[in-house]
Order: C-alpha cells, then structure tokens, then sequence
C-alpha cells in the first residue's frame, strides 16, 4: 500500500500528517464515549420501528433512525463526560478517562457534541413531523441526566427513561402518534437499564459517598442495592410479557397452546431469554463477590438487548 507521505502519493507529507491527526482525535472520541456500548441500546430502537410498522418499516425510515441513535448517543454520552469530568477526576476508577488524564480537551468533546446533535435534528426532520417537535424534549432529558446524580439516588431510572427515547422516537417516527406498546417498551428499558446502572455503580460505591454522589449504591449500601436491582429486573420480565399481549404477540387466553402460531412461539423464547440472561446476570454477582461486574454488565445485556430484539422482530414480520 502507498504511503501517503511517500513522493508518489497525490498528498504532500503535511496534508497526510493532518489527515493522520484527525484520524486519531476521531479515534480518542469514539473511545470517550464507548462506541461499543451502542449494542446495548441500538437493537430496541429498531424494534420500536418494527413494533409502529407492525412489520416492516421502509429502509429509509431504518436509515435515518439509525442515524438519529448515533447523533443522540454521541451526544448524550460526551456531555455526560463533559459535566462529570471532575467527578471522574476524584474517583479511582474513572480518573484515567480521557478528559481528567488530558487527552482530549473540552473544546473538542463540545464540537463532536455539536455535530452529533445537528445529525439528531437531520434525522428528525426526515423522518417525521412530531420527531422534530419532540427533538427538544429529548436533547433536555439526556442534559439533564448528569445533574441528576447531584441531588437524587434516582439517577439511575432516570437514565433508563433517558436512554428509551430511542426506542420511543424510533415509534414516533414510524407510526406518527404513540401506542400503547411502545408506553409498556419505554417502561421496559427504563428498568432494564436502571437496574444494570445500578450494578455498574456498585464499583464506585466509596467514591461517590466521598464525593457526594447520589446513587442507589451508595444511599443503601451493597446488599440492598443489588435486591433493588434485581426488583427492577423482575419489572422488565412482567413488562416483556405484557408488551407480548399488547402487541399480538401472546395469546391473551394461552390455551390451546397447540393452536398458537409461529410468532408467538417467537415471542415466547424472547420473553424466556430474557428472563433466563438477568436471573444469569444476578447469580454471577453477589456483595461477596462483584468480581464479574462487567460482565454482568456489558455482555450479559449486550447479549439481552439483541436476541430479545431480534427474536420479536422475528415475530412481528411472521405474525
């Protein structure tokens, strides 16, 4: 392969050092707001346009809801860095992140910010009418997010409603007006991602009490933490099957199961799956021993978030 700074090549050695220096700022951002992370949260927004669609939505609609996650979460996430940065300064854990260790300034964080939510505000306009007047209901309850840990334990819940905008937009746009499924989904990710927060912040339990962070972990101790984590997973399974009867896909009298279509067998294993990854995702953890922290956090949920999606999915195409 060429070397762009080699003579040959149609750039000059300068140009190609820029272009290199651009490559990796980009690069340094992308690892600040955790661009592997959009697995966890990117599926149930395709389902809440397959779920307004009842089946399939154009390509185009699938197009530029994808567009909208990656301008929302990009967003969300660097003005989440941006406003914790001296929180993460002062706890062990987080203190290497890339603005407290001074890797990437604060200048730039805030231009990436910008442009991510100059592609939420494209994709809204080319999706839907009611997307665009809702656009500024969603940017404040994600800004707001990182302020919430200042003053309530609720932070936690108030993350997971924050994060359901994409799933709730992705309906919006699709269908035009709000269903009753896509209200029983938006309850569904929102404990779904409350309750996983919850474990996650298990790890910074000392240091937010120090630093006078709000957190569920922190006012209640380990052990109860844990037990409300898990009370809120309970909620995502009764919600997971109430979503199913809502939206067609379980029978609302399940006998004879014998005479139950494909889909709902479909939907059935989702609701099973999910039930078995967060009793999974609870039996590896324990105030004993939080060893396995990030895997209860990132793989047991990044798993969750695409079967469950893909398999109802599955069952709204073929119901």
């Amino acid at each position: 392969m060429l070397d762009p700074r080699e003579p040959g090549c149609l750039f000059g050695e300068g140009a190609a050092d820029a272009v290199i220096t651009v490559l990796k700022r980009v690069k340094t951002f992308a690892e600040l707001v955790k661009c592997e992370h959009t697995v966890l949260n990117l599926p149930f927004a395709y389902l809440g346009a397959f779920l307004a669609a009842e089946g399939w939505p154009t390509w185009r609609e699938l197009f530029w809801i994808t567009v909208a996650m990656v301008g929302a979460r990009t967003a969300a996430m660097g003005m989440n860095r941006l406003f914790d940065e001296e929180i993460d300064r002062r706890t062990p854990r987080t203190a290497t992140r890339h603005l407290p260790a001074g890797k990437i300034r604060r200048g730039e964080v805030w231009a990436y910010v910008g442009v991510a939510l100059v592609l939420l505000l494209l994709a809204a306009v080319n999706l839907h009418p009611l997307a665009v007047k809702l656009f500024p209901l969603a940017v404040l309850t994600f800004t707001i997010y990182p302020f919430t840990k200042r003053f309530t334990w609720l932070c936690h819940v108030w993350l997971g409603l924050s994060v359901s905008w994409g799933a709730f937009g992705a309906f919006v746009a699709v269908r035009g007006s709000v269903g009753t499924e896509i209200l029983i989904l938006v309850g569904l990710i929102t404990l779904w991602n409350a309750g996983f927060d919850i474990i996650y912040g298990t790890q910074d339990l000392e240091a937010d009490r120090i630093n006078g962070v709000h957190s569920i972990p922190a006012r209640f101790g380990l052990a109860a933490a844990l037990r409300i984590a898990r009370a809120l997973h309970l909620g995502v399974v009764l919600l997971a099957g109430a979503l199913g009867i809502a939206a067609g896909l379980l029978p609302a009298s399940p006998w004879p199961v014998t005479a139950w279509p494909t889909a709902s067998w479909l939907y059935l294993a989702a609701w099973v799956l999910v039930a078995g990854l967060l009793h999974y995702e609870h039996s590896i953890i324990s105030p004993a021993d939080m060893s396995r922290v990030d895997t209860a956090f990132f793989n047991v949920n990044g798993y969750l978030s695409v079967a469950f999606s893909v398999l109802t999915i599955a069952a709204l195409v073929l119901r």
